[in-house]
C-alpha cells in the first residue's frame, strides 16, 4: 500500500507508550495497534486530529505517501 504510517516513529520520538496515547485520545489499544501497523483501511479526521494534538505533530509526520514502483517489464 502506498500510504505508510509512521505513528510508531513519532511515538518513540515523543517517548509515549501505546497505552498512554490510547488513553489520551480515547481509543482502544487494539484500534491504536491497527493504526500503528498500517492495517487500518481508514482513519477519521477527528482521530487524526486527536493524535496530532496529543503528540504535538502534523498529519504529514504520521502519514507518508510512497510511489509504487511501476515496472512495465521492458
Amino acid at each position: 500500500m502506498p500510504i505508510v504510517v509512521n505513528l510508531d516513529v513519532v511515538m518513540a520520538k515523543r517517548r509515549i507508550s501505546s497505552g498512554e496515547l490510547a488513553a489520551a485520545i480515547g481509543l482502544s489499544q487494539a484500534n491504536l495497534s491497527i493504526l500503528k501497523t498500517g492495517k487500518a483501511r481508514a482513519i477519521r479526521f477527528s482521530t487524526l486530529e486527536a493524535i496530532c494534538k496529543a503528540l504535538g505533530c502534523q498529519p504529514g509526520d504520521i502519514l507518508e505517501y510512497e510511489m509504487e514502483d511501476v515496472s512495465h517489464g521492458e
